[in-house]
């Protein structure tokens, strides 16, 4: 693969309605899309999931425009690669603060080979795994509900999730929470889907108020607690699973497969919630499922807000043996009153989506139209 041009678009998407978490709330999303062209004329798309500000990560989309366009584009423009791991090869050195930036070009690649090679990506990333494996051709999917602080509006929201098949809920939390809401969502999930919270890393092991309330919260048989703790706190976090009956799942805390081998070898945590974008792309990711595999963690596919070109990239690493866990893509009109694809995601009665096995490439096709009328800003880089 060779790559003659790459155009970066940027892109206001509206969601049906505002998000919020333990770090902010967000009501369009501010996306990257990105478009590489080869030599031949293949095309591949791919988006940056970093966010406005710095909140889930230090990333922002302003910042990984400029380091597409200054940095990365440059390291890849007209290089010949043999295979996608090579551009992840080209890029973890000169730009490893930008992880976010470097996937979305890591990704593209990827996309690109499996439209080359006249295959689908979930095949292709099935056969590079350990041991090679051929994609599942569903995927279980989940849901993740904002803050409420209404108890009657949060549990008509799971009433709702339930009726439409989700397979696990997952509650956004801080130390603020009100505990007699969560305790009124365990009782309206009951054992018809798992219900876990996501603290973004909101509480801290040396404050006595919060750990009286994960004490509360790990009283009440949750599926899994996510990110109770900030990103670095590896040797914490293995304290506090120690204390606690509630499987931990890290999030933030996994940016690379040197930080999953540390959270195996301390046991800060028994489930990886995995984003291919925040450890740098796809090929971090399916090394990250290797090791985890063979430590007998589960993994789920955590969702950043993509539009239905990066859920198309989540749904095919979903796909892989040791996502064991019902993941957060939920079908495009869980958040798009419009998505960017022509077919939009769906998902069946039983909170199946189905994994475009046989299509090649990604599996969707994207609405150029639309995107060219929500586009905030375009920039194309060539290679001639």
């Amino acid at each position: 693969m060779q790559l003659a041009s790459v155009t970066l678009r940027e892109i206001g998407l509206p969601l049906v309605e505002p998000f919020r978490t333990a770090t902010g709330m967000v009501d369009t999303r501010r996306l990257i899309l990105v478009e590489l062209t080869d030599g031949d004329g293949t095309t591949a798309w791919s988006e940056c999931v970093a966010e406005a500000v710095p909140s889930y990560t230090a990333e922002t989309v302003d910042g990984a425009w400029t380091a597409l366009a200054d940095l990365i584009i440059p390291l890849v423009l007209g290089k010949s690669f043999t295979h996608p791991t090579d551009v992840h090869s080209a890029l973890w050195s000169w730009v490893p603060d930008q992880p976010m930036a470097r996937a979305a070009v890591e990704m593209g690649m990827w996309g690109m080979a499996a439209t080359r090679r006249e295959e689908s990506l979930a095949r292709f990333l099935g056969r590079i795994s350990e041991r090679g494996a051929a994609p599942r051709k569903t995927v279980a999917t989940g849901i993740a509900l904002g803050m409420q602080s209404d108890a009657d509006e949060l549990l008509d929201r799971i009433r709702l999730a339930l009726r439409d098949g989700y397979r696990r809920i997952k509650l956004k939390v801080s130390p603020s929470l009100d505990l007699e809401i969560l305790r009124s969502a365990c009782t309206q999930t009951g054992t018809r889907a798992g219900l876990s919270v996501d603290a973004n890393g909101s509480f801290s092991l040396e404050n006595k108020s919060d750990m009286a309330i994960l004490e509360e919260i790990d009283a009440l048989g949750l599926s899994m607690i996510e990110q109770p703790l900030p990103a670095n706190a590896f040797e914490q976090h293995a304290e506090l699973q120690n204390r606690l009956r509630t499987p931990i799942c890290l999030d933030e805390s996994i940016a690379s497969d040197a930080d999953a081998e540390l959270m195996i070898r301390l046991r800060s945590g028994r489930i990886v919630n995995m984003k291919p974008g925040r450890v740098g792309g796809l090929t971090e990711a399916v090394g990250i499922h290797d090791r985890c595999r063979l430590a007998e963690i589960p993994l789920w596919c955590g969702g950043m807000l993509e539009s239905g070109i990066g859920r198309a990239y989540n749904v095919a690493l979903a796909s892989l043996p040791n996502f064991t866990l019902p993941g957060d893509i939920s079908p495009s009109s869980r958040y798009w009153e419009r998505d960017v694809i022509t077919e939009p995601w769906t998902m069946d009665q039983s909170g199946m989506v189905t994994v475009p096995v046989d299509r090649p490439g990604i599996g969707v096709e994207v609405d150029r139209d639309f995107v060219d009328s929500i586009v905030t800003r375009q920039a194309k880089f060539s290679a001639s």
